[in-house]
């Protein structure tokens, strides 16, 4: 009997200032239906272009090299994957880079993927597209610490009310690179747009915010409220390098923005009063599949 539905494999390629990532998706597309995803696989790779863009104004030759020799081995899987099409996005390493454009070229040239940098209010927009935002009366407020910045998103009908990004990330934080100035705009625009807000969810992005859920010991499903937040920062930041990677389990290139990043988010929840924030445990890489999707 021939199938009611057709599959098809689509990708994303976000190149993040902590981590560069592929993810494959299956898509699932049915007559008279809205098409849906799977997630299939999912391939994290630790170049930290912040390191190199935040401190040095561009990316460094050996980074690029590594970069272009990622996007290569991803094209590869794609291709045994048979993925049908893919976008592929640079977040705030390669805006702040002054090389990104000679960057870029040489992706292209030297494997054929075609990069693109987004900005801030990108970032926030693809971050919307998840299936909890959708036809839901709800006011939600996103936030989303990455390497590099913060996405502050007020959210309701899935239409962006306010969006703001910040040059706040775990990769700037831990080279000392937020200046007073920026911590004051943030908590000034976090005042002036967060802190009266009432029947509010809070919603956070970001794999330091999910990592965090998972030492919590939170239920899969359910909020995690700030005291789990500020009880699971706090034994991580004592806890010594041998600790957090034998004992938490963490990823090398995480040991040291995880506690940083995490302190955001916390301080974000008390300036508004809120003592839980939902991890739905998705990111850009899946808005850039549904943004695939609404163009079938």
């Amino acid at each position: 009997m021939k199938p009611s539905y057709k599959t098809l494999k689509f990708a994303s390629i976000d190149i993040g200032s902590n981590a560069i990532r592929l993810l494959i998706s299956n898509v699932y597309i049915r007559k008279n239906i809205n098409p849906e995803s799977t997630k299939n696989s999912l391939v994290r790779v630790p170049i930290r272009l912040g390191e190199d863009a935040f401190n040095y104004g561009k990316i460094r030759e050996e980074n690029i090299i590594r970069l272009i020799d990622a996007i290569k081995s991803f094209k590869l899987l794609m291709k045994v994957n048979n993925v049908k099409q893919y976008l592929g996005y640079g977040t705030s390493a390669l805006r702040c880079s002054e090389n990104k454009e000679e960057i870029l070229n040489r992706i292209k040239n030297k494997t054929g993927i075609k990069v693109e940098i987004i900005d801030g209010y990108k970032e926030a927009k693809l971050i919307t597209k998840n299936k909890i935002f959708q036809n839901d009366n709800k006011l939600f407020c996103l936030i989303d610490v990455g390497g590099g910045s913060t996405e502050l998103t007020l959210l309701k009908n899935n239409s962006i009310i306010k969006s703001k990004s910040f040059k706040i990330g775990g990769v700037r934080l831990i080279n000392n690179l937020v200046t007073k100035e920026i911590w004051q705009s943030f908590n000034t625009w976090i005042k002036n747009n967060l802190s009266e807000i009432v029947d509010v969810s809070v919603v956070g992005f970001g794999g330091n915010i999910n990592k965090i859920f998972k030492l919590s010991g939170n239920n899969i499903g359910k909020p995690l409220c700030l005291k789990k937040i500020t009880s699971t920062l706090n034994k991580l930041e004592s806890a010594s390098i041998e600790e957090k990677i034998l004992n938490f389990k963490l990823n090398p290139d995480r040991l040291d923005v995880i506690v940083p990043s995490g302190r955001v988010y916390e301080h974000i929840l008390k300036e508004m009063s809120v003592r839980e924030i939902e991890v739905p445990k998705v990111g850009i890489a899946d808005g850039m599949i549904t943004e695939l999707i609404e163009k079938l």
